[in-house]
């Protein structure tokens, strides 16, 4: 059990410190917002993921009701839902459901790409291993992203809060430069999303992001069904 914690914690460190400094324009947004340090450390700590956080952050700002808060999270977060689901099939006969509810908490994007590539079924030992350190990293850079909004001057505050919007970017430019599909549902999704911002500013932030995202979902579902659903057609 030690063995397989150790190996997680040492595949977890790379993740970690990319969650270090994306997470540091996590806690300058927070700040920002008006959301104090303690409470931005509580968030990354019970929230792990990024998009998640950020649209958090931004409906408490616009001071959104609950509802929004809910639908985002699940809007933004159901994908970690398939992950697991994926992730499911390669467990160890030991993982307990107690365990399984437990590693379930720390299934992201970066996590769940590392374990789905582990050549041996997972054991709890090895994905609280390889969770922990990437917790610890998202936490830390909020602490200290929001320690340093706080002190940094508001020119310099600004310019690195941003640090997560390129994240973003940098996720979604590759596979929209080599998938034309792709490319079209994010230009869909932007479309609609500076549709509420400009023409329709009485929807709230919260709802944009999410109706924008249903929209352009719908979209690539429809006019551009994944090639193993044409197949079976």
């Amino acid at each position: 059990m030690k063995k397989d914690f150790f190996k997680g914690l040492r595949h977890g460190i790379p993740i970690a410190l990319g969650y270090l400094s994306v997470s540091f324009g996590v806690g300058i947004m927070a700040v920002k917002a008006g959301i104090s340090i303690t409470a931005a450390v509580i968030m990354s700590a019970s929230n792990l993921t990024s998009a998640g956080q950020a649209a958090g952050i931004g409906i408490i700002a616009a001071g959104g009701a609950i509802i929004e808060m809910i639908l985002a999270q699940f809007t933004i977060n159901l994908r970690y839902s398939l992950m697991s689901l994926s992730l499911s099939q390669k467990l160890d006969s030991s993982f307990t459901l107690p365990q399984k509810l437990i590693a379930s908490f720390g299934i992201t994007d970066e996590i769940f790409a590392v374990a789905v590539s582990r050549p041996n079924r997972l054991t709890a030992s090895y994905m609280y291993g390889l969770i922990f350190m990437p917790l610890i990293g998202w936490s830390l850079g909020t602490f200290l992203g929001a320690f340093a909004g706080e002190l940094l001057p508001p020119f310099i505050a600004n310019a690195m809060s941003i640090m997560l919007y390129g994240m973003f970017i940098a996720i979604i430019i590759p596979p929209a430069r080599k998938e034309r599909n792709v490319l079209i549902v994010v230009i869909a999704a932007a479309v609609f999303s500076c549709i509420f911002k400009y023409l329709i500013p009485s929807v709230s932030g919260g709802f944009a992001v999410i109706i924008s995202a249903l929209l352009a979902s719908v979209i690539g579902a429809v006019f551009f069904p994944i090639k193993e659903m044409r197949e079976e057609e």
